[in-house]
C-alpha cells in the first residue's frame, strides 16, 4: 500500500530550507574550525535528517546524493578524514545542488537529476581518506546486528571515544541519556519509514548520538526486526516510552537510563512493559536538577511555534487596519456629537486596538538574521575568485524588521558586500605594503535605534578616492568641470548613487554591468528607508543604511495644504515650528531662514506637490522641518493638524513610484490623504 505524501511537501520544503541553511552555515565555521566535533555532528545529524526525509517523500536522487554527503561526513565524524577547503568545497557544491532540486519541487517541477559528477567528487575524497570503499559496495545481512544476543553489553562495546564525549557531556549539562532497544512489528512493510518516525519523534526534544545498525542502514531498511539507540534528551522515561508507544508497529524491548555515577555494567534496565524503575541514585539526582529542569523548559518553549502562512499574517494585518481607521472614525463621532459614554467606550477600543497592534506587528516581525546568513558562503566564494583574504564578521542578527521589509533588504546588501570586496578590499600583497593585515576586516551589523533599524557595511580597505569619483562624474558628463571644482566631502560622494555611475575601469559579474549603487538607493528609498556613506581614503568605507521598523502602520504627522490633508511620516521629521515672515530671506532664489544659527531652506508644499492655488506668507507660517540624509529642511504648509496613526495603503499599479508619494491612508471621516515620502519629494 502507498501512501500519499503530497499532504507533506509543504513541510518538507520549508524543513529542508531550514536544514540547508543550517548546513550552510555550519560548514563555513567547520572551515574555520576544523577540530570542533560539536560542529561535525551538527552538520552529520542535519545530513542525516535531510536524507531521511527526501527518501520519505521519493526523491530519490535527493536522497542518494545526501547518502554520499553523509558517507564523507562519517569520515570527517570518526577522524579518517581531515578538514580541508577542498572537502568544504564540494560539500558546498552538493548543498547548491539540493537547492536547485528542492527550487525546481516548489516551481511544480521535477526533482530528477543527474548527481553523478558530485558523487564522483565526494568518493574521489573519500578515497583519499583511504577508508570506505569497500565498506560502501557491500550490502550487510540484514540480520547482521542480531540486538535480542547482544543487548546492551554488545552494544556499549560499538562506541568510540567520540560517542562517549558526547554522554559526557550531556551528563555535564544535567541531561538525560537513555539506552533504548526498539522493536519493529514482524509484519511491518516499511522500516525504514518506521526508523524515521522513531527519529523524528525522539530528536524532537534531543539527540540520537548513536545508532546500531548506523543511520544510513536503518533509512534503507538493511536491519532485521530491531536497532539500538543512544538518546540524549531533557525528557523522562515515561515521555520516551509514551512517544515511541504512539507510533504504530513499533514497541520498546527495553530502555535504560545512563547514570554518570555508575560503571557501565551495572546500570538499572527498565523492562518494555512501560514500566518505568527509578535507582535512588536516579532520585537523588532528580531532587538537585534544576539545570536540568531549566533545560527541559527551555525546550518546551521553543517547542511551542506554529508555522502559519504569510498571507494569512498579511490579512490580519489588513483586518487591524482597517480596525485603526474605524477607530479613527469613531474618535470623530464622538468628539462631533460630545457623546460621554460614547467617548469612555471609544477609549477602551483604543488600548485593545494598541495592544492587537503590538502583537500582530511582533508576530510579522522576524530576525534579520535570515537575510545575513546568506552572506557568509557569498562572501567567502568571491573571496576565494578574487584572490583576497577577509575576515567576514556579522553582528546584530537577532535585530527584527518586519517581513515586507526583511524581503526587500536583501539584493541592496548583496550589492554592498560585492562591491566591498570587489572596490573597496586591496589584495593581500597590496595590504602588505600599506601596513595593513594581509586578511581585511569586513563587517556587517544591525541594531535598533528608535523606531528605525540601522544596517552598517564596514571594510578597512582603499577607501573612496573622493578626487577620481569627480573626474569620472565630469568624464560621463554627470557634471561640469567647475561643479566638480566645489563639490567636497558628502556631495561628492553622493555622485556615487546617480544612475549608472562607476568607478571599476573593467567591467566583471562582480562589480555588476552598468548596474550601481543608484540601484541600492532606490530600492531603501522605495522602503522609506535612506543611505550614506562615510569614508577615509586607505582607510575604509561605512555604508548606513535607516530602515523603518515596518512599513504597514507608521504614525504621521498631518498637514493641510489648501484644501487637502497629508501625512508626513513622523521618522522624517525632526520638529515643528513657526516663523514670521520677516525672519524668511530669499537668498539665490532660494527661500531661507535661521534655525538655531543654521541655515533651513525652505520650501513650499503647495508649489512641490502643484495643488490649486498658491501659499502667501502670513505674519506666522507653520513649518515642518523633516531631514534627508544629512540635511534639514523645511516644507511650508498651511496648517498643522495633529499627530496621527495612519495605515499605509497601496497607490495601485498606475501610481505606484511617483515621485514623492510613499502612498495613501483612509481618515476617520472616510476620506483619502496622501502620504508624503520625503526622500524623494525634495
Amino acid at each position: 500500500m502507498s501512501m500519499d505524501m503530497s499532504q507533506y511537501l509543504d513541510i518538507f520544503l520549508e524543513e529542508s530550507g531550514e536544514h540547508l541553511q543550517n548546513l550552510s552555515q555550519k560548514l563555513l565555521e567547520l572551515e574555520q574550525h576544523p577540530d570542533d566535533l560539536a560542529i561535525i555532528n551538527e552538520i552529520f545529524r542535519s545530513a542525516h535528517t535531510l536524507k531521511g526525509m527526501s527518501s520519505t517523500m521519493g526523491f530519490e536522487d535527493m536522497a542518494d546524493l545526501t547518502h554520499h554527503m553523509e558517507n564523507v561526513l562519517e569520515d570527517l565524524k570518526e577522524g579518517r578524514l581531515p578538514v580541508s577547503t577542498l572537502t568544504v568545497d564540494v560539500l558546498l557544491k552538493c548543498l547548491d545542488r539540493l537547492q536547485s532540486m528542492i527550487d525546481s519541487i516548489r516551481g511544480g517541477g521535477s526533482p530528477a537529476c543527474d548527481n553523478s559528477d558530485l558523487i564522483d567528487m565526494l568518493g574521489h575524497i573519500k578515497g583519499g581518506g583511504k577508508v570506505g570503499v569497500e565498506q560502501e559496495n557491500t550490502v550487510p545481512d540484514p540480520m547482521a546486528h542480531p540486538v535480542d544476543e547482544t543487548g546492551w553489553n554488545g552494544f556499549c562495546e560499538l562506541l568510540n571515544d567520540y560517542d562517549l564525549d558526547l554522554i559526557q557531556e550531556a551528563f555535564n549539562r544535567r541531561l538525560n541519556v537513555f539506552y533504548i532497544q526498539v522493536v519493529v512489528s514482524e509484519d511491518c512493510q516499511m522500516k525504514s519509514v518506521r526508523a524515521f518516525m522513531v527519529f523524528k519523534a525522539l530528536e524532537e526534544d534531543g539527540e540520537i548520538i548513536k545508532s546500531e545498525p548506523p543511520a544510513q542502514e536503518l533509512d534503507e531498511g538493511r536491519f532485521g526486526e530491531e536497532f539500538q539507540i543512544i538518546l540524549v534528551t531533557g525528557i523522562d522515561e515515561v515521555t520516551v516510552i509514551s512517544r515511541l508507544h504512539g507510533i504504530s508497529e513499533i514497541k520498546v524491548g527495553e530502555i535504560m537510563k545512563l547514570d554518570p555515577s555508575m560503571s557501565l555494567d551495572s546500570l538499572d534496565m527498565v523492562e518494555g512493559t512501560g514500566d518505568v524503575h527509578t535507582s535512588g541514585r536516579q532520585e537523588e539526582r532528580s531532587d538537585s536538577a534544576p539545570t536540568s529542569a531549566q533545560e527541559v523548559s527551555s525546550t518546551r518553549r521553543i517547542r511551542q511555534t506554529v508555522r502559519v502562512d504569510i498571507r494569512r499574517l498579511d490579512d490580519l494585518m489588513n483586518l487591524v487596519g482597517e480596525l485603526v481607521i474605524n477607530k479613527g472614525r469613531l474618535e470623530q463621532i464622538g468628539s462631533s456629537e460630545k457623546l460621554t459614554e460614547l467617548n469612555e467606550t471609544i477609549e477602551q477600543v483604543d488600548r485593545i486596538t494598541t495592544d492587537l497592534q503590538s502583537v500582530v506587528m511582533k508576530v510579522r516581525m522576524v530576525p534579520i538574521k535570515q537575510v545575513f546568513n546568506r552572506f557568509p558562503r557569498m562572501v567567502r566564494d568571491l573571496t576565494h575568485e578574487l584572490g583576497k583574504e577577509v575576515e567576514f564578521h556579522i553582528e546584530g542578527e537577532e535585530t527584527e524588521l518586519d517581513r515586507t521589509v526583511i524581503d526587500e533588504i536583501g539584493d541592496p546588501l548583496v550589492h554592498l558586500l560585492r562591491n566591498a570586496i570587489d572596490h573597496g578590499i586591496e589584495v593581500p600583497e597590496e595590504r602588505a605594503r600599506l601596513g595593513k593585515p594581509r586578511k581585511a576586516l569586513l563587517k556587517l551589523t544591525a541594531h535598533h535605534e528608535g523606531n528605525n533599524v540601522f544596517i552598517e557595511v564596514t571594510d578597512d580597505g582603499r577607501g573612496i578616492d573622493v578626487n577620481k569619483i569627480k573626474e569620472q562624474a565630469v568624464s560621463k558628463g554627470l557634471i561640469e568641470p567647475v561643479e566638480a571644482e566645489h563639490l567636497e566631502g558628502e556631495a561628492a560622494l553622493a555622485l556615487l548613487f546617480r544612475p549608472g555611475f562607476s568607478t571599476s575601469e573593467a567591467i566583471s559579474d562582480i562589480s555588476g554591468r552598468g548596474v550601481g549603487l543608484d540601484v541600492v538607493k532606490t530600492r531603501i528609498g522605495a522602503l522609506n528607508g535612506e543611505i550614506a556613506i562615510g569614508s577615509q581614503k586607505d582607510k575604509g568605507t561605512t555604508f548606513r543604511i535607516r530602515l523603518p521598523l515596518t512599513l504597514a502602520i507608521i504614525q504621521a504627522l498631518m498637514v493641510e495644504v489648501g484644501d487637502e490633508l497629508y501625512a508626513i511620516p513622523l521618522g522624517s521629521v525632526d520638529e515643528t515650528t513657526m516663523l514670521q515672515e520677516n525672519e524668511i530671506k530669499m537668498v539665490q532664489n532660494q527661500e531661507v531662514a535661521l534655525l538655531r544659527g543654521g541655515v533651513l531652506p525652505l520650501a513650499s508644499l503647495h508649489q512641490l506637490l502643484d495643488t490649486p492655488g498658491q501659499l502667501q506668507l502670513e505674519e506666522e507660517n507653520y513649518i515642518v522641518v523633516v531631514r534627508k540624509g544629512d540635511k534639514q529642511y523645511g516644507l511650508v504648509c498651511d496648517n498643522l493638524v495633529g499627530q496621527q496613526e495612519v495605515v499605509i495603503k497601496s497607490l495601485g499599479k498606475l501610481l505606484t513610484g511617483t515621485s514623492g508619494l510613499a502612498g495613501a491612508t483612509i481618515l476617520g471621516n472616510g476620506k483619502v490623504a496622501l502620504i508624503l515620502d520625503v526622500n524623494t519629494l525634495l
